[in-house]
């Protein structure tokens, strides 16, 4: 049986419900309207931001690449990188621009502006992810071009996994090398070599052949000497001793 049994008991059972409900309903539904744009607007905030930044970042790569900079070229490059760090400083665009900023700072021997690029990138990349271990591999050769070697080691040391590992054993390498650690060195080489088969970027393995080539030096082959004999002589040593000249020639060899 219907509880409510006539209109007006429906309606005066309405017209109560909503004097105890209407006001909290339409709180709820404006905030539920609230949450859906603010969602929509949240989403189109971020889609605007990726696009804004992906497309300063296109610029700063084009100003980087080309051939010559002119030292104005050069300062709108800087700006334009700079000016993509401060807009969109959460964005993995604004880490690779202070990738650029840094090689920018290599590339005029500014190594301590190198070093604070890299750093401010360490600072916002994801643990484990290619922009951070590239940013180590980068602050570790920055850091021993400084004569901080101890420092660029220990980095090295500490995030050579995931498919950088082969550059990470490069760069131990020519550090170690340029210490004059050639026996560390070369086995850091070796090592390159073995993990450059695997997964991943494929380093200059050429060079690191010639690295190992050098320290590797092929050691010298020991020369005969030429001993004349007289026609119809029995061959003797230079001693007259009775010594044939191929013994000597097996005595000098074996020495």
């Amino acid at each position: 049986m219907d509880p409510y049994s006539t209109e007006e008991e429906q309606l005066e059972a309405l017209r109560r419900w909503w004097k105890e409900n209407g006001r909290s309903t339409i709180v709820a539904i404006i905030l539920a309207l609230g949450v859906g744009f603010g969602y929509q607007g949240w989403k189109d905030y971020r889609l605007n931001t990726a696009e804004g930044a992906s497309d300063l970042y296109q610029r700063i790569l084009q100003a980087f690449s080309a051939p010559a900079l002119s030292p104005e070229q050069q300062q709108i490059a800087v700006q334009l990188a700079e000016q993509l760090k401060a807009d969109y400083d959460a964005s993995t665009y604004a880490q690779f621009a202070a990738l650029q900023l840094a090689r920018a700072a290599v590339d005029r021997n500014d190594l301590a502006d190198a070093q604070a690029q890299l750093r401010w990138v360490l600072g916002r990349a994801d643990k484990g992810s290619d922009v951070e271990r590239i940013a180590q591999l980068r602050l570790a050769r920055v850091l021993a071009a400084s004569d901080e070697v101890e420092q660029a080691l220990l980095i090295l040391s500490q995030g050579g996994e995931g498919p950088y590992k082969a550059s990470y054993a490069i760069a131990r390498g020519d550090i170690l090398l340029s210490m004059g650690r050639d026996d560390e060195a070369r086995d850091a080489y070796t090592a390159a070599l073995t993990l450059a088969a695997g997964d991943g970027p494929e380093p200059d393995l050429v060079a690191v052949e010639q690295k190992l080539q050098s320290l590797n030096p092929r050691p010298a082959r020991a020369t005969v000497p030429v001993v004349a004999v007289d026609a119809g002589a029995a061959p003797q040593s230079a001693a007259g001793d009775g010594e044939t000249a191929a013994e000597s020639a097996a005595a000098v060899s074996e020495e």
